[in-house]
């Protein structure tokens, strides 16, 4: 399965983001190989509205089922529900450290989003 992480650099050993449409990237790892891809985010960082959506898309694009992230806003979270994308909000410190709890199972599954748009 895959699971994009938001990150504030293009590896594993970069720091989460907590933003989930404006962080830098997402780090896609395959859980079943380990191996990981940087999906640049760029595009999204300046926009003044959208941001959550095409984000949202993107990480939808690349087959990833489960999304780590320190926090989601209300479109993006429709549009990665809508798509079957899981949303695991709490993750902190690297990003290898948030992929690490995500299958250790220690992070909770978001039942909806837990910030307003445009934070």
């Amino acid at each position: 399965m895959k699971v994009a992480v938001t990150a504030q650099g293009a590896g594993p050993e970069s720091k989460l983001d907590p933003r989930f449409g404006r962080a830098s990237c997402f780090v896609v790892f395959d859980s079943e190989t380990g191996e990981y891809e940087c999906v640049d985010n760029n595009q999204n960082l300046t926009l003044a509205q959208g941001a959550g959506i095409q984000a949202a898309q993107n990480v939808a694009a690349t087959g990833a089922k489960a999304v780590v992230s320190g926090h989601v806003g209300p479109k993006a979270y429709m549009v990665l529900d809508k798509g079957g994308v899981d949303i695991y909000l709490g993750g902190a410190g690297t990003v290898a450290e948030a992929f690490e709890a995500f299958k250790a199972g220690t992070l909770e599954r978001a039942n909806g989003p837990d910030k307003n748009g445009h934070w």
